[in-house]
């Protein structure tokens, strides 16, 4: 007999219980609180017995902890796990050709920036070619709710981060959004464009746009920034790098996919 050459290939076996905890896992990582076994139950459309066993184990790994109060939360353990994914991506080499690109478009100085706390740390740059210039240094830091790369990251990720950085809008210049209904509209007026732009709230008369890098289930991972004084502002204005960092940035998320 022949072999079929349009043979069916079939879908891998997913282990149910370890599929079930992975799931309590993400709702106790994307949860702003603690949640009690009959609320995950609930949500997850799972048995309280089986809700509780479960919890148990990822307890007993260090993914979860118990509070005094009996609710369940998600443990740092799932953060480290997730920096060390991103330490072996190696974010640098696989942004580096569209660092260069934006360099060469813009002349400005160009960022690559990752999540720590509530701030964006530096951990790349193009310097600008101009004599009157932005400047940060590889290892710098800018609060999330005022820099292009931060606002960009806090924006595809606000239903998580809200609750976090609420009380934590310090001002640094006078257009500083130092208020969460502002703020709000500003990180809805961000998704819209794709992009994010900061007007000097972080440093006065210092402009910046940035995009975030995705992770395919959307999950911010980095941010490509372009940052210049209000000098430097191109005729073709703030939409067209406001363009270029989102394309930049959507094709490095594109290389994060495949590796």
């Amino acid at each position: 007999m022949e072999d079929d050459p349009i043979a069916e290939v079939k879908e891998p076996k997913v282990d149910s219980t370890l599929s079930k905890g992975l799931s309590i896992l993400e709702t106790l990582a994307g949860s702003s609180s603690s949640m009690g076994v009959t609320e995950l139950a609930k949500s997850l459309e799972l048995t309280k017995s089986n809700t509780f066993r479960l919890l148990q184990s990822l307890s007993v790994l260090g993914y979860v902890r118990q509070n005094p109060d009996k609710t369940y939360a998600a443990t740092l353990k799932t953060w480290q796990v997730g920096r060390i994914l991103l330490d072996n991506l190696n974010l640098r080499e696989l942004a580096a050709p569209e660092m260069k690109y934006l360099s060469s478009e813009t002349g400005e100085a160009i960022y690559l920036a990752v999540l720590e706390d509530l701030s964006v740390i530096y951990i790349d740059k193009r310097d600008s070619l101009k004599p009157i210039r932005s400047w940060n240094p590889v290892g710098g830091s800018a609060p999330l709710h005022c820099v292009g790369t931060g606002k960009a990251i806090l924006a595809q990720d606000y239903k998580e981060l809200r609750p976090q950085i609420s009380g934590r809008l310090t001002r640094h210049t006078e257009l500083t959004l130092t208020n969460l209904t502002d703020l709000d509209a500003d990180m809805e007026e961000t998704r819209r464009r794709g992009y994010a732009y900061d007007k000097g709230e972080f440093r006065d008369k210092i402009l910046s746009v940035g995009a975030a890098v995705c992770l395919p289930n959307g999950k911010p991972i980095a941010a490509l920034g372009i940052s210049l004084p209000i000098v430097n502002m191109p005729d073709k204005g703030i939409d067209w790098l406001g363009s270029l960092v989102a394309h930049a940035a959507t094709s490095v998320s594109s290389k994060v996919a495949k590796t």
